[in-house]
């Protein structure tokens, strides 16, 4: 394999090398383009540079891991490796693959893809979507550093990105709200907010490794917790009520993908 050029590597850039690193690769074929002294400790070896100009070869692979509000800065640098044949991993939000083409050419390498914050730690679920000239070898090696951090899910229509942002891209912030007005609902009923959120963190946590074991459906899941007559009955008559939890969800998801959309222009 040829160099990875990573471009970015804070929280989500971070996690992703950590990813790679722990599943074999060298630390010395990644290139990391900014300062990560942080990092090296952990990782000897590691190679960064200042700037991209100081690199002596096309890399095989660009992963861009900058904000997208920081995008336009960083690809004048990077586009003679597109010139040069060097495939884009992108894992920035909003950013299309008609946006690539306009700043990388026509002819650019350019995988898009929405990954989520639990590949921090290696649970996430990565979207993506390729250009037409990405061969199939290419697409399989990209597939291989998203699989790094969790699951990989490739759609080839690219519109699908902006509701794929909606729900898996934004998704963790909705579990954590979720979490935080299950505590604040707990504390009006008296208990401490210490008590209140171990509860709420702890079922929410188990509840979804529960899920991941399950080869049940979570409707069947809920199912099984719901005694006729029962306090969870109770409760979900108010959830799934009309003006109930769906609609709450069906307008935010909504929000979030017509949000997209408009970030990409």
């Amino acid at each position: 394999m040829g160099d990875l050029l990573l471009v970015g590597c804070g929280k989500m850039g971070g996690a992703m090398l950590e990813g790679w690193l722990a599943r074999g690769l060298s630390a010395g074929d990644v290139v990391v383009a900014e300062p990560v002294d942080a990092l090296r400790p952990h990782m000897p070896g590691l190679r960064a540079v200042a700037s991209t100009s100081d690199m002596a070869r096309t890399p095989e692979i660009v992963v861009l891991a900058v904000k997208p509000q920081s995008m336009d800065g960083v690809l004048p640098d990077l586009k003679r490796f597109a010139d040069e044949g060097a495939v884009f991993l992108s894992i920035a939000a909003g950013k299309t693959l008609k946006y690539f083409a306009s700043h990388l050419g026509s002819t650019a390498k350019v995988v898009r893809s929405m990954p989520n914050t639990p590949a921090a730690v290696r649970q996430g679920i990565t979207v993506a979507t390729a250009a037409r000239g990405v061969s199939e070898a290419e697409k399989k090696r990209c597939h291989q550093l998203l699989e790094a951090v969790g699951q990989v899910v490739w759609v080839d229509d690219e519109a699908l990105m902006d509701p794929v942002t909606a729900l898996s891209g934004s998704g963790p912030a909705y579990v954590f709200l979720l979490v935080e007005a299950m505590a604040a609902a707990g504390t009006k009923l008296g208990l401490t907010p210490d008590m209140a959120m171990q509860l709420a963190r702890a079922t929410v946590v188990g509840s979804g490794e529960l899920l991941k074991q399950s080869s049940e459906p979570a409707s069947q899941l809920r199912v099984n917790v719901t005694s006729p007559g029962g306090t969870t009955a109770e409760a979900l008559k108010v959830l799934m009520a009309a003006d109930g939890i769906q609609p709450v969800f069906d307008k935010a998801l909504a929000a979030a993908s017509r949000r997209s959309k408009e970030l990409a222009g």
